[in-house]
Order: structure tokens, then C-alpha cells, then sequence
């Protein structure tokens, strides 16, 4: 039996709603563009002196483009992030 009210996806749009499970917050454009914003400064702030070198770079595998990462990140350079940069205990 067909049926003329309005479907989307096979859903009859006329249908009453059984039950709500949950609610959505609500938040402004602005409290999240803040929180982007501020997440944003943050890392760059951390990783701006690493001393990571500028450039492109490629990689035959992502193996390889990952341990150099890790090898940029941890070697010792005047830029070095120390335990006082990071917030970490010192001894």
C-alpha cells in the first residue's frame, strides 16, 4: 500500500516522535572558535623552536618519515625543550 506522505530515506517524515535519548549542548561559533584558537597557540608555542628544518621531504616509506620525525623531535640542539618547558619534575 502506498502511502502520500512526505518519506526521506524511506522515513515518513509525518511519523510521531517515540522517544529522545540525550540532549545537544548548544555552544556559540565564538566559545569554539576560542577554543580552537587557544589550542592553536598552545602548540605553536611548544614546537615553534624545535628546530625541525624547513623544506619538503620524501620518504620511501612511512616507517621512514616517522623515525625521522622522532629523530628531529629528540635530538639535542640549542632549541632543546628541557624539563622546565615542559612542566616536568626536575631529578
Amino acid at each position: 500500500m502506498k502511502s502520500d506522505a512526505p518519506t526521506f530515506n524511506g522515513v515518513n517524515l509525518q511519523d510521531p516522535i517515540g522517544k529522545i535519548v540525550g540532549r545537544r549542548r548548544v555552544v556559540s561559533a565564538f566559545e569554539c572558535g576560542m577554543k580552537l584558537q587557544k589550542a592553536a597557540s598552545r602548540l605553536y608555542r611548544t614546537f615553534r623552536k624545535v628546530g625541525i628544518p624547513k623544506g619538503v621531504y620524501r620518504f620511501r616509506t612511512h616507517e621512514e618519515a616517522d623515525a625521522w620525525m622522532t629523530r628531529m623531535l629528540s635530538r639535542k640542539n640549542r632549541y632543546s625543550l628541557g624539563p622546565l618547558r615542559l612542566g616536568l619534575p626536575i631529578g
